[in-house]
């Protein structure tokens, strides 16, 4: 039997231990975010008041890391390093300097914390087209021309936006001096369809609703997967080409992109799978001739909408063996008029879809019921 002094010896130590726990515990338990399954470009680490969000990767050959701290609205400030901006959560206002995000916060049932959007052309969701068009939501870029101005009076708590290393171009260079809260992203940089997708889980940390970006991201990676193992043994794959001169290039998909992969997921035969990058391989359109002029299947041809519209742009095109037997697919079902498509929005969030619709076009056998939501057969 223990003694007295035994008891007291283990009362203190459970208080001690009760205590250490209670100092080191996080008010955002309930919430917190798992390590990234498939992104490679941002991770979430957990503070007792605050969140550290890291960002490594934001453009072709950037070794540097950028750290944003989330500390909840109305909780002391911690001691910080200069160089990790601040934001306070949840976020309520909301500027989207490019669509990729509204895919994501539409996800998230937070479309109504936009208060401002660029190129406002190119949106294809209608609900926020809509409140750009009735002044809602503001417009805070028309070209290369960025209204500071306008912004600074918008007040936003979150300006989010990307980065290509060029600071002629970059918006973020731009705002440097302005004091606003910019936080760069990197899901572009992803090599895996789902990797793009759960940067989901990124965002969501903003609005302190990570629970329903893991359920949401949980159940479209199930799916992809899903999808992914009715092809995987297949062992007849077609030939697969992708893109279309832009400025005088050909801006081949590299062999190690999430276009690369989404291909081979869909069980086709990548012709550029061997070449490494992630980026784009600029080519002329003899070299792309030349490799894929016997190809079975030619998908994304930018914004071409026909036949007749993609062969008028170069004569060349009529040679080639999938546009002679009519397999040419793009990715422009919902484009609207003024160049905005949602698979730019929500078709980044759900790759599954994308993906269904690419099994439909390399094995059509496969998916008989499916009626494709991003892709189309140019006529």
């Amino acid at each position: 039997m223990l003694m007295p002094k035994s008891y007291k010896y283990i009362a203190a130590l459970a208080l001690s231990l009760v205590a250490y726990l209670h100092s080191h515990a996080t008010p955002l338990a309930a919430s917190i975010t798992p390590v990234p399954h498939y992104a490679k470009n941002f991770e979430i680490t957990h503070h007792a008041t605050h969140r550290i969000v890291t960002i490594r990767n934001v453009h072709s050959g950037s070794t540097a890391t950028h750290q944003y701290a989330l500390v909840p609205k109305g909780e002391t400030l911690p001691k910080l390093p200069e160089a990790i901006t601040v934001i306070r959560t949840p976020v309520t206002r909301v500027v989207v300097m490019e669509t990729v995000y509204i895919g994501y916060l539409d996800a998230l049932n937070q479309l109504d914390t936009i208060i401002g959007a660029a190129t406002p052309n190119y949106v294809s969701n209608a609900t926020i087209r809509a409140r750009i068009e009735d002044g809602t939501i503001q417009k805070v870029q028309f070209g290369a021309a960025l209204n500071i101005e306008r912004m600074l009076l918008l007040q936003p708590d979150l300006i989010l936006t990307s980065i290509t290393g060029d600071a002629a171009f970059d918006i973020p260079v731009k705002l440097a001096r302005s004091g606003l809260p910019v936080v760069l992203s990197a899901g572009y940089m992803e090599q895996h369809p789902l990797a793009r997708a759960e940067w989901i889980k990124f965002i969501a940390a903003f609005f302190d609703t990570e629970d329903l970006a893991e359920q949401t991201f949980e159940h479209i990676a199930t799916r992809y997967e899903s999808l992914h193992e009715t092809v995987e043994q297949i062992e007849q794959r077609p030939t697969v080409f992708c893109g279309a001169p832009y400025s005088g290039a050909w801006h081949m998909a590299g062999g190690e992109s999430y276009v690369a992969q989404a291909i081979r997921d869909a069980g086709g035969d990548y012709l550029w799978a061997e070449v490494p990058g992630s980026g784009a391989i600029p080519l002329d359109t003899e070299r792309v001739f030349r490799k894929a002029a016997h190809a079975d299947i030619w998908i994304n041809p930018s914004f071409y909408q026909s036949l007749n519209e993609l062969c008028g742009a170069d004569q060349r095109f009529q040679k080639f063996h999938a546009v002679q037997t009519g397999q040419v697919f793009n990715n422009t079902k919902q484009r609207t008029a003024s160049g905005g498509n949602s698979i730019w929005e929500g078709g980044i969030v759900h790759p599954d879809d994308v993906l269904a619709d690419l099994i439909k076009v390399f094995h059509p056998e496969l998916m008989p019921d499916w009626e494709f939501i991003y892709y189309q057969q140019l006529k």
